[in-house]
Formats: C-alpha cells, structure tokens, sequence
C-alpha cells in the first residue's frame, strides 16, 4: 500500500477515519478497512499508534469538536437558562441529520464495556465537561442544587440521544421540553 497521498498528514488521516468509521461502524472495524480508508500503511500506523486501543481513544477524542459544538461560548449572550436550553436545541437540530447516529461518547462507551478502556476513559471526560457546564450555568442562575441538577439534564440529554438513534428519527422538542421542566422545577427562570 501507498502511504503517499495529497492532504492531511497520515495521523491526521488516521484520526479522521477512525472517528468515521468507529461512529459509523463500531469500534469493531478491522485495522485493514482503518488503514485502508486513511491510506495509510498498518506499518505506519502502528508507528503512530502503539494499538488499536490507542486509535479508538484518540479518534474519539477528534470529534470532541463537534459535541463542543453544542456548548455555547463562555461570555455568549443570553441568561444561563437560555444557554441550557440553547444545548437541546442544538441537540435537536443534530438529529434532523440523516448521519446522526446518536453521542459518539455514549456508543463508544457502551459498545466498550469496559470503563478502563482508555476510549471509555475519554468519553467519561467528555460527558463530564457537559454535566460541568450545565452545573456552572445552573449556579449562575442561582440554583441551589446545581450540581443534582445538572445530573438530570445530563440525564435527559443523554437519554434523548438514545431515543433518536432507537427510534431512527429526530427529536421533535422533547429534549427541549423535559429540559425546560427541569429547569421550571429548580426555579431558573
């Protein structure tokens, strides 16, 4: 096999493959079809990579851009419930894709199952940062048990997921909804 192509370095190819195919197809993909969509030698990528496990962890890590994507800026305009709810939003617009195959962190981590793999240590990460920043926005708006909230929207937001990707069709405002009876119940208005 080639390894010279135009474009991204062969890591870089690698890590966007991976992330591809691991949400599409699992994080079952042979080395050979990896490889072979970032036009990449199992030399090199083994050069690159000391294992599989390596590759998963750290393709999962490369679409972390796109579930920050559904956090708003720090400083946006907007009062913290409108920045929580703006998440559910975001979330239901994601759904209307036709390629939404539901929180990569979440499939990742289940089709694992094993919290050690260094893939279900990263996803941990990641779903943390937004149960973090639901906690942030909730104290700012004065909610007093922010972090419990914070909890149960993670909760509804993960499990809204779930629901798109069992159903195979878009969230139609039930994140939204669920996620606005959360936040009435705390009190932020």
């Amino acid at each position: 096999m080639s390894t010279s192509t135009t474009g991204p370095p062969a890591r870089e190819r690698l890590l966007e493959a991976g992330a591809d195919l691991f949400y599409r197809e699992g994080v079952n993909v042979g080395i050979e079809l990896l490889c072979r969509t970032a036009h990449v030698s199992k030399r090199s990528m083994y050069q690159m990579f000391r294992t599989k496990d390596e590759v998963i962890a750290e393709s999962l890590a490369h679409r972390a851009p796109w579930y920050a994507a559904l956090f708003q800026p720090e400083g946006e305009d907007g009062s913290p419930r409108e920045r929580i709810l703006a998440v559910f939003e975001r979330l239901e617009a994601a759904t209307q894709d036709e390629s939404y195959l539901g929180c990569p962190f979440i499939s990742t981590a289940v089709e694992l199952k094993d919290p050690d793999h260094p893939a279900s240590v990263i996803a941990r990460r990641y779903k943390q940062q937004l149960t973090d920043y639901f906690e942030t926005e909730a104290s700012k708006g004065g909610v007093k048990d922010s972090s419990s909230l914070a909890d149960q929207l993670t909760i509804v937001f993960d499990g809204a997921n779930a629901r798109a990707v069992v159903r195979a069709e878009p969230l139609t405002g039930v994140a939204v909804t669920m996620a606005t009876a959360l936040l009435d119940a705390a009190g932020l208005a």
